[in-house]
Protein backbone atom coordinates (compact mmCIF):
# COMPACT_ATOMS: atom_id res chain seq x y z
CA UNK A 1 0.00 0.00 0.00
CA UNK A 2 1.39 3.14 -0.49
CA UNK A 3 1.14 6.46 1.42
CA UNK A 4 2.84 9.98 2.13
CA UNK A 5 4.11 10.67 4.87
CA UNK A 6 2.44 13.91 6.28
CA UNK A 7 3.83 14.10 9.93
CA UNK A 8 7.07 13.55 11.57
CA UNK A 9 7.54 13.98 15.66
CA UNK A 10 6.44 13.94 18.77
CA UNK A 11 3.03 13.18 19.56
CA UNK A 12 2.07 13.67 23.44
CA UNK A 13 1.67 11.85 26.02
CA UNK A 14 3.05 8.86 24.07
CA UNK A 15 6.58 8.71 23.68
CA UNK A 16 9.07 8.10 20.84
CA UNK A 17 8.98 9.91 17.18
CA UNK A 18 5.84 9.14 15.80
CA UNK A 19 4.50 9.71 11.49
CA UNK A 20 1.65 10.37 10.42
CA UNK A 21 0.53 8.96 6.88
CA UNK A 22 -1.74 9.73 4.71
CA UNK A 23 -3.16 6.33 2.77
CA UNK A 24 -2.89 6.66 -1.34
CA UNK A 25 -6.23 4.22 -0.80
CA UNK A 26 -9.07 6.27 1.46
CA UNK A 27 -10.43 3.31 2.60
CA UNK A 28 -7.37 2.61 5.10
CA UNK A 29 -6.58 4.50 8.23
CA UNK A 30 -8.46 5.24 11.24
CA UNK A 31 -7.53 8.59 11.98
CA UNK A 32 -8.06 12.15 10.28
CA UNK A 33 -4.72 13.33 11.17
CA UNK A 34 -5.61 14.59 14.66
CA UNK A 35 -5.38 13.27 17.93
CA UNK A 36 -6.95 14.10 21.49
CA UNK A 37 -7.74 17.80 20.11
CA UNK A 38 -4.43 18.25 18.55
CA UNK A 39 -4.62 18.78 14.71
CA UNK A 40 -0.53 16.95 13.41
CA UNK A 41 -1.74 17.47 9.68
CA UNK A 42 -4.35 17.32 6.98
CA UNK A 43 -4.86 15.41 4.27
CA UNK A 44 -3.97 16.93 0.47
CA UNK A 45 -7.46 18.21 -1.39
CA UNK A 46 -8.37 17.02 -4.46
CA UNK A 47 -10.07 19.79 -5.38
CA UNK A 48 -6.68 21.98 -5.02
CA UNK A 49 -4.84 19.67 -7.23
CA UNK A 50 -3.38 20.97 -10.65
CA UNK A 51 -0.96 18.75 -12.07
CA UNK A 52 -1.26 15.00 -12.26
CA UNK A 53 0.25 11.75 -14.30
CA UNK A 54 -1.07 8.84 -15.39
CA UNK A 55 0.88 7.69 -17.96
CA UNK A 56 0.91 3.71 -18.29
CA UNK A 57 -2.06 3.00 -16.00
CA UNK A 58 -4.00 1.27 -18.01
CA UNK A 59 -6.59 4.60 -18.54
CA UNK A 60 -9.16 3.40 -21.06
CA UNK A 61 -12.12 6.32 -20.58
CA UNK A 62 -13.69 8.78 -18.98
CA UNK A 63 -15.30 6.62 -15.92
CA UNK A 64 -18.90 7.76 -14.25
CA UNK A 65 -20.36 10.97 -15.78
CA UNK A 66 -18.98 14.07 -14.25
CA UNK A 67 -16.51 12.21 -11.71
CA UNK A 68 -13.89 14.27 -13.04
CA UNK A 69 -14.93 17.31 -12.46
CA UNK A 70 -16.21 16.38 -8.97
CA UNK A 71 -12.79 15.62 -7.76
CA UNK A 72 -10.28 17.36 -9.91
CA UNK A 73 -12.04 20.36 -11.28
CA UNK A 74 -8.32 22.51 -11.11
CA UNK A 75 -6.71 20.17 -13.16
CA UNK A 76 -4.34 22.15 -15.83
CA UNK A 77 -1.94 19.81 -16.88
CA UNK A 78 -2.35 16.11 -17.65
CA UNK A 79 -0.16 13.14 -18.66
CA UNK A 80 -2.18 10.42 -20.14
CA UNK A 81 0.89 9.10 -22.51
CA UNK A 82 1.29 5.07 -22.66
CA UNK A 83 -2.46 4.31 -21.95
CA UNK A 84 -5.42 2.40 -23.33
CA UNK A 85 -7.37 5.27 -24.91
CA UNK A 86 -8.70 4.28 -28.37
CA UNK A 87 -10.95 7.12 -29.78
CA UNK A 88 -10.96 11.33 -29.33
CA UNK A 89 -14.44 10.64 -27.93
CA UNK A 90 -12.84 9.67 -24.82
CA UNK A 91 -10.68 12.09 -24.87
CA UNK A 92 -13.41 14.52 -25.28
CA UNK A 93 -15.28 13.42 -22.63
CA UNK A 94 -12.20 13.83 -19.99
CA UNK A 95 -11.22 17.18 -21.47
CA UNK A 96 -14.96 18.70 -21.02
CA UNK A 97 -14.83 18.13 -17.51
CA UNK A 98 -11.49 19.71 -17.09
CA UNK A 99 -12.30 23.38 -18.24
CA UNK A 100 -8.83 24.66 -16.86
CA UNK A 101 -6.55 22.07 -18.95
CA UNK A 102 -4.01 23.73 -20.54
CA UNK A 103 -1.45 21.04 -20.65
CA UNK A 104 -2.13 17.28 -22.12
CA UNK A 105 -0.01 14.78 -23.11
CA UNK A 106 -1.81 12.02 -24.91
CA UNK A 107 1.54 10.06 -26.64
CA UNK A 108 1.42 5.96 -27.48
CA UNK A 109 -2.08 5.91 -27.59
CA UNK A 110 -3.80 5.26 -30.80
CA UNK A 111 -6.98 7.19 -31.17
CA UNK A 112 -9.45 7.06 -33.52
CA UNK A 113 -10.83 10.12 -35.11
CA UNK A 114 -13.97 11.47 -33.47
CA UNK A 115 -17.56 10.45 -34.62
CA UNK A 116 -19.49 12.61 -37.11
CA UNK A 117 -18.05 15.52 -39.05
CA UNK A 118 -18.52 18.81 -37.19
CA UNK A 119 -15.08 20.36 -35.81
CA UNK A 120 -14.64 19.60 -32.13
CA UNK A 121 -15.60 22.68 -30.15
CA UNK A 122 -15.18 23.46 -26.25
CA UNK A 123 -12.87 20.56 -24.72
CA UNK A 124 -9.61 22.22 -25.51
CA UNK A 125 -10.48 25.96 -24.84
CA UNK A 126 -7.87 26.64 -22.88
CA UNK A 127 -5.30 24.30 -24.35
CA UNK A 128 -1.80 25.64 -24.67
CA UNK A 129 0.12 22.13 -24.69
CA UNK A 130 -0.61 19.40 -26.70
CA UNK A 131 1.59 15.93 -27.10
CA UNK A 132 0.59 13.69 -29.82
CA UNK A 133 3.60 11.67 -29.94
CA UNK A 134 3.48 7.97 -31.66
CA UNK A 135 0.04 8.55 -31.97
CA UNK A 136 -0.46 7.39 -35.56
CA UNK A 137 -2.51 10.63 -36.34
CA UNK A 138 -2.38 11.89 -39.35
CA UNK A 139 -2.01 15.40 -40.83
CA UNK A 140 -5.57 15.78 -41.67
CA UNK A 141 -6.31 14.92 -38.05
CA UNK A 142 -4.33 17.46 -36.80
CA UNK A 143 -5.57 20.31 -37.77
CA UNK A 144 -9.33 18.62 -37.32
CA UNK A 145 -7.91 18.55 -33.09
CA UNK A 146 -6.12 22.00 -34.21
CA UNK A 147 -9.24 23.86 -35.14
CA UNK A 148 -10.30 22.68 -31.23
CA UNK A 149 -7.62 24.93 -29.64
CA UNK A 150 -8.18 28.37 -30.37
CA UNK A 151 -4.97 29.38 -27.99
CA UNK A 152 -2.82 26.62 -28.66
CA UNK A 153 1.16 27.17 -28.34
CA UNK A 154 2.88 24.38 -28.26
CA UNK A 155 2.47 21.11 -30.53
CA UNK A 156 4.42 17.94 -30.17
CA UNK A 157 3.98 15.32 -33.35
CA UNK A 158 7.09 12.89 -32.98
CA UNK A 159 6.98 9.39 -34.93
CA UNK A 160 3.86 10.06 -36.61
CA UNK A 161 4.65 9.25 -40.53
CA UNK A 162 3.13 12.39 -41.08
CA UNK A 163 2.86 13.88 -44.50
CA UNK A 164 1.88 17.70 -44.37
CA UNK A 165 -0.70 17.51 -47.02
CA UNK A 166 -2.07 21.11 -47.14
CA UNK A 167 -1.80 24.56 -45.52
CA UNK A 168 -2.60 25.48 -42.46
CA UNK A 169 -4.60 28.69 -42.74
CA UNK A 170 -7.48 28.81 -40.41
CA UNK A 171 -5.61 26.66 -37.48
CA UNK A 172 -2.45 26.33 -35.68
CA UNK A 173 -2.17 30.19 -36.22
CA UNK A 174 -1.61 30.79 -32.33
CA UNK A 175 1.40 27.96 -32.09
CA UNK A 176 5.40 28.96 -31.37
CA UNK A 177 6.26 25.48 -30.69
CA UNK A 178 5.92 22.50 -33.59
CA UNK A 179 8.21 19.26 -32.82
CA UNK A 180 7.74 17.20 -36.57
CA UNK A 181 11.00 14.95 -35.39
CA UNK A 182 11.03 11.62 -36.74
CA UNK A 183 8.43 11.58 -39.14
CA UNK A 184 10.46 10.65 -42.33
CA UNK A 185 8.11 10.96 -44.99
CA UNK A 186 8.59 14.92 -44.24
CA UNK A 187 10.39 16.75 -47.35
CA UNK A 188 11.57 20.23 -48.56
CA UNK A 189 8.39 21.04 -49.92
CA UNK A 190 6.07 19.84 -47.68
CA UNK A 191 8.02 22.42 -45.19
CA UNK A 192 6.97 25.58 -47.49
CA UNK A 193 3.59 24.44 -46.34
CA UNK A 194 3.78 25.82 -42.97
CA UNK A 195 6.22 28.14 -43.55
CA UNK A 196 3.75 31.11 -43.11
CA UNK A 197 2.08 30.30 -39.60
CA UNK A 198 2.70 33.97 -37.77
CA UNK A 199 3.52 32.92 -34.80
CA UNK A 200 5.81 30.08 -34.88
CA UNK A 201 9.24 30.93 -33.17
CA UNK A 202 10.54 27.34 -32.63
CA UNK A 203 10.58 24.44 -34.99
CA UNK A 204 12.13 20.59 -34.18
CA UNK A 205 13.41 18.62 -37.46
CA UNK A 206 15.18 16.25 -36.06
CA UNK A 207 15.28 12.49 -37.63
CA UNK A 208 13.20 14.01 -40.50
CA UNK A 209 16.10 12.83 -43.33
CA UNK A 210 16.34 16.25 -44.95
CA UNK A 211 19.25 16.93 -46.65
CA UNK A 212 18.71 20.03 -48.86
CA UNK A 213 16.69 23.34 -48.11
CA UNK A 214 16.01 26.42 -50.52
CA UNK A 215 14.07 29.92 -49.85
CA UNK A 216 13.17 30.75 -53.74
CA UNK A 217 11.76 33.82 -53.26
CA UNK A 218 15.36 35.63 -51.50
CA UNK A 219 18.36 36.04 -53.74
CA UNK A 220 21.91 35.81 -52.08
CA UNK A 221 21.87 38.11 -49.20
CA UNK A 222 18.56 38.72 -49.17
CA UNK A 223 16.20 37.65 -46.46
CA UNK A 224 12.92 35.16 -46.84
CA UNK A 225 9.43 35.95 -46.20
CA UNK A 226 9.14 32.15 -45.26
CA UNK A 227 9.20 30.99 -41.34
CA UNK A 228 9.07 35.19 -40.66
CA UNK A 229 9.39 34.66 -36.85
CA UNK A 230 11.21 31.30 -36.20
CA UNK A 231 14.21 32.07 -33.84
CA UNK A 232 15.49 28.68 -32.95
CA UNK A 233 15.41 25.68 -35.75
CA UNK A 234 16.90 21.78 -34.89
CA UNK A 235 17.57 19.83 -37.35
CA UNK A 236 20.18 17.09 -35.46
CA UNK A 237 19.89 13.68 -36.93
CA UNK A 238 19.74 14.12 -40.65
CA UNK A 239 21.34 14.48 -43.80
CA UNK A 240 22.73 17.50 -43.97
CA UNK A 241 25.96 17.29 -46.35
CA UNK A 242 26.23 20.62 -47.86
CA UNK A 243 27.17 23.67 -46.96
CA UNK A 244 24.52 25.07 -49.20
CA UNK A 245 21.89 24.03 -45.91
CA UNK A 246 23.47 26.65 -43.73
CA UNK A 247 23.75 29.23 -46.49
CA UNK A 248 20.06 29.30 -47.07
CA UNK A 249 19.38 29.46 -43.02
CA UNK A 250 21.12 32.74 -43.05
CA UNK A 251 17.94 33.78 -45.35
CA UNK A 252 15.76 33.39 -42.05
CA UNK A 253 14.93 37.09 -41.11
CA UNK A 254 14.73 36.20 -36.78
CA UNK A 255 16.97 32.68 -36.74
CA UNK A 256 18.79 33.36 -33.34
CA UNK A 257 19.59 29.29 -32.29
CA UNK A 258 20.39 26.64 -34.19
CA UNK A 259 20.89 22.68 -33.12
CA UNK A 260 22.71 21.08 -35.84
CA UNK A 261 24.18 18.00 -34.69
CA UNK A 262 24.73 14.49 -35.72
CA UNK A 263 24.62 15.39 -39.65
CA UNK A 264 27.53 14.34 -41.97
CA UNK A 265 28.49 18.10 -42.74
CA UNK A 266 29.32 17.84 -38.75
CA UNK A 267 30.48 14.56 -38.39
CA UNK A 268 32.86 14.66 -41.33
CA UNK A 269 36.77 15.01 -41.13
CA UNK A 270 37.07 18.53 -40.16
CA UNK A 271 37.46 19.38 -36.41
CA UNK A 272 34.46 20.06 -34.56
CA UNK A 273 35.78 23.43 -33.79
CA UNK A 274 36.21 24.45 -37.66
CA UNK A 275 32.83 23.23 -38.28
CA UNK A 276 31.28 25.20 -35.86
CA UNK A 277 33.35 28.14 -37.06
CA UNK A 278 31.70 28.01 -40.79
CA UNK A 279 28.39 27.89 -38.93
CA UNK A 280 28.79 31.01 -36.86
CA UNK A 281 30.55 32.62 -39.44
CA UNK A 282 27.67 31.97 -42.56
CA UNK A 283 24.71 32.71 -40.46
CA UNK A 284 25.51 35.97 -39.45
CA UNK A 285 22.48 36.69 -36.41
CA UNK A 286 23.04 33.65 -35.02
CA UNK A 287 23.24 33.76 -30.87
CA UNK A 288 23.73 30.20 -29.70
CA UNK A 289 24.71 26.92 -32.04
CA UNK A 290 24.30 23.47 -30.45
CA UNK A 291 23.01 25.11 -27.67
CA UNK A 292 26.54 27.15 -26.89
CA UNK A 293 26.03 30.63 -26.56
CA UNK A 294 28.24 32.52 -29.19
CA UNK A 295 30.46 35.12 -27.62
CA UNK A 296 31.36 38.77 -29.68
CA UNK A 297 34.77 37.80 -29.53
CA UNK A 298 34.05 34.09 -30.92
CA UNK A 299 32.05 35.40 -33.22
CA UNK A 300 34.68 37.84 -34.78
CA UNK A 301 37.61 35.00 -34.65
CA UNK A 302 35.49 33.01 -36.84
CA UNK A 303 34.99 35.52 -39.23
CA UNK A 304 37.80 36.68 -39.59
CA UNK A 305 39.22 33.36 -40.32
CA UNK A 306 36.42 32.74 -42.56
CA UNK A 307 37.48 36.07 -44.54
CA UNK A 308 41.48 34.68 -44.73
CA UNK A 309 40.55 31.43 -45.72
CA UNK A 310 38.84 31.83 -48.61
CA UNK A 311 40.52 35.49 -49.63
CA UNK A 312 42.39 33.36 -52.45
CA UNK A 313 39.24 31.88 -53.83
CA UNK A 314 37.77 35.11 -53.31
CA UNK A 315 40.42 36.45 -55.30
CA UNK A 316 40.27 34.03 -58.13
CA UNK A 317 36.69 34.54 -58.72
CA UNK A 318 36.95 38.00 -59.20
CA UNK A 319 37.25 40.02 -56.02
CA UNK A 320 39.56 42.66 -55.41
CA UNK A 321 40.63 44.90 -52.38
CA UNK A 322 39.61 48.27 -54.74
CA UNK A 323 35.73 48.28 -54.70
CA UNK A 324 35.61 49.21 -58.07
CA UNK A 325 37.25 46.32 -59.40
CA UNK A 326 35.62 44.07 -56.84
CA UNK A 327 33.03 41.78 -58.72
CA UNK A 328 33.65 38.36 -57.88
CA UNK A 329 31.30 35.52 -59.99
CA UNK A 330 28.26 34.47 -59.24
CA UNK A 331 29.44 30.62 -58.27
CA UNK A 332 31.66 32.26 -55.34
CA UNK A 333 28.59 34.40 -54.14
CA UNK A 334 25.98 31.49 -54.15
CA UNK A 335 29.21 29.42 -52.31
CA UNK A 336 29.78 32.21 -49.89
CA UNK A 337 26.70 34.43 -49.98
CA UNK A 338 27.96 36.52 -47.03
CA UNK A 339 31.72 36.58 -47.66
CA UNK A 340 31.35 40.29 -49.91
CA UNK A 341 29.62 41.44 -46.64
CA UNK A 342 32.83 40.65 -44.71
CA UNK A 343 34.50 42.42 -46.67
CA UNK A 344 32.85 45.95 -46.11
CA UNK A 345 34.80 48.49 -43.67
CA UNK A 346 31.63 49.30 -42.11
CA UNK A 347 30.54 45.89 -41.02
CA UNK A 348 28.78 45.12 -38.39
CA UNK A 349 28.84 41.97 -36.40
CA UNK A 350 26.30 39.67 -36.20
CA UNK A 351 23.46 39.88 -32.71
CA UNK A 352 25.11 43.24 -31.47
CA UNK A 353 22.98 46.05 -30.58
CA UNK A 354 23.47 49.61 -31.72
CA UNK A 355 25.02 50.46 -28.25
CA UNK A 356 26.93 47.25 -27.97
CA UNK A 357 28.39 48.12 -32.05
CA UNK A 358 30.31 51.07 -30.33
CA UNK A 359 32.04 49.48 -27.94
CA UNK A 360 32.69 46.82 -30.70
CA UNK A 361 33.87 49.27 -33.54
CA UNK A 362 37.37 48.87 -33.76
CA UNK A 363 37.08 44.89 -34.44
CA UNK A 364 34.16 45.27 -36.53
CA UNK A 365 36.02 47.20 -39.25
CA UNK A 366 37.45 44.30 -41.28
CA UNK A 367 38.04 45.38 -44.83
CA UNK A 368 38.71 43.08 -47.65
CA UNK A 369 41.79 40.70 -47.01
CA UNK A 370 44.92 41.70 -47.74
CA UNK A 371 47.15 39.90 -50.11
CA UNK A 372 50.32 39.45 -46.85
CA UNK A 373 47.30 37.81 -45.20
CA UNK A 374 46.33 35.44 -47.97
CA UNK A 375 49.82 34.34 -48.63
CA UNK A 376 50.54 32.94 -44.95
CA UNK A 377 47.11 31.46 -44.64
CA UNK A 378 46.18 27.56 -45.46
CA UNK A 379 42.99 26.97 -43.99
CA UNK A 380 42.01 24.26 -41.51
CA UNK A 381 45.74 22.38 -41.90
CA UNK A 382 47.04 21.03 -38.34
CA UNK A 383 50.40 22.25 -39.51
CA UNK A 384 49.64 25.63 -39.51
CA UNK A 385 47.58 25.89 -36.73
CA UNK A 386 50.60 26.96 -34.62
CA UNK A 387 50.45 30.12 -33.15
CA UNK A 388 53.61 31.68 -32.22
CA UNK A 389 52.59 34.05 -28.56
CA UNK A 390 55.09 36.52 -26.47
CA UNK A 391 54.29 35.11 -22.72
CA UNK A 392 54.44 38.39 -20.25
CA UNK A 393 53.96 38.45 -16.41
CA UNK A 394 52.90 41.71 -15.56
CA UNK A 395 53.21 41.83 -11.95
CA UNK A 396 56.74 40.14 -12.06
CA UNK A 397 59.00 42.92 -13.39
CA UNK A 398 61.97 40.30 -12.83
CA UNK A 399 60.48 37.81 -15.40
CA UNK A 400 61.82 37.93 -19.10
CA UNK A 401 59.30 37.77 -21.48
CA UNK A 402 59.20 34.23 -23.48
CA UNK A 403 58.43 32.92 -26.61
CA UNK A 404 56.45 29.76 -27.30
CA UNK A 405 54.31 28.46 -30.54
CA UNK A 406 50.83 26.89 -29.14
CA UNK A 407 48.74 25.03 -30.89
CA UNK A 408 45.33 27.55 -31.40
CA UNK A 409 43.30 24.31 -30.36
CA UNK A 410 45.07 24.29 -26.81
CA UNK A 411 42.27 24.79 -23.94
CA UNK A 412 43.16 27.71 -21.68
CA UNK A 413 43.82 24.35 -19.10
CA UNK A 414 46.58 23.00 -20.96
CA UNK A 415 47.87 26.52 -21.47
CA UNK A 416 47.78 26.72 -17.42
CA UNK A 417 49.35 23.45 -16.77
CA UNK A 418 52.45 24.08 -19.51
CA UNK A 419 52.83 28.17 -17.75
CA UNK A 420 52.82 26.66 -14.33
CA UNK A 421 55.50 24.27 -15.19
CA UNK A 422 57.65 27.09 -16.90
CA UNK A 423 57.12 29.09 -14.42
CA UNK A 424 56.90 27.46 -11.60
CA UNK A 425 54.08 28.31 -9.81
CA UNK A 426 50.87 26.40 -9.22
CA UNK A 427 47.78 25.93 -11.87
CA UNK A 428 45.00 27.34 -9.27
CA UNK A 429 46.78 30.51 -8.79
CA UNK A 430 47.11 31.74 -12.50
CA UNK A 431 45.26 34.20 -14.12
CA UNK A 432 45.17 34.35 -17.65
CA UNK A 433 44.43 37.60 -20.63
CA UNK A 434 45.73 38.46 -23.99
CA UNK A 435 46.86 41.57 -25.37
CA UNK A 436 46.70 41.75 -29.89
CA UNK A 437 48.76 44.06 -31.62
CA UNK A 438 45.47 45.26 -33.35
CA UNK A 439 43.56 46.08 -30.17
CA UNK A 440 45.73 48.50 -28.56
CA UNK A 441 45.31 49.44 -24.97
CA UNK A 442 42.13 46.52 -24.73
CA UNK A 443 43.18 43.38 -22.36
CA UNK A 444 40.74 40.27 -23.13
CA UNK A 445 40.31 37.53 -20.09
CA UNK A 446 40.93 33.95 -21.04
CA UNK A 447 37.98 33.23 -18.15
CA UNK A 448 36.93 29.14 -19.51
CA UNK A 449 39.56 27.27 -19.05
CA UNK A 450 37.33 24.32 -21.24
CA UNK A 451 37.33 27.19 -24.26
CA UNK A 452 40.82 26.98 -26.56
CA UNK A 453 42.60 29.74 -27.27
CA UNK A 454 41.20 29.69 -31.09
CA UNK A 455 37.34 30.38 -29.02
CA UNK A 456 38.88 33.64 -28.07
CA UNK A 457 40.36 34.85 -31.26
CA UNK A 458 43.83 34.46 -30.24
CA UNK A 459 46.27 35.39 -33.18
CA UNK A 460 49.40 34.81 -34.25
CA UNK A 461 51.73 37.69 -32.91
CA UNK A 462 49.31 38.34 -29.80
CA UNK A 463 50.80 38.24 -26.28
CA UNK A 464 49.62 36.26 -23.06
CA UNK A 465 49.37 37.98 -19.75
CA UNK A 466 49.93 35.62 -16.78
CA UNK A 467 49.37 37.13 -13.14
CA UNK A 468 49.37 35.19 -10.30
Amino acid sequence: EYATVRFSGIVPPVAGCWLGVEWDNPERGKHDGSHEGTVYFKCSQLSKLQDISLRNCAVSCAGEKGGIAKACPNIRKVDLSKNLLSSWDEVIHIADQLRHLEDLNLSENKLRCPSGSAPLTGAFSALKVLVLNRTGITWAEVLRCASACPVLEELYLESNDIVISERPTDVLQTVKLLDLSSNRLIDESQLFLIAYLPRLEQLILSDIGISSIHFPDAGIGCKTSMFPNLQYLVVNDNQISQWSFINELDKLRSLHALSCNRNPLTEGDKAAQTTRQLIIAKIGQLRTLNKCKILPEERRGAELDYRKAFGNEWKKAGGHQDPARNRPDEAFLAAHPRYQLLCLSTYRPGGLSPARFSLEKEKAEYGAPEDGELKIQQPFMLKNQLLTLKIKCPNQPDQKVLEKQLPDSMTIQKVKGLLSRLLRVPVSDLLLSYESPKMPGREIELENDLQSLQFYSVENGDSLLVRW
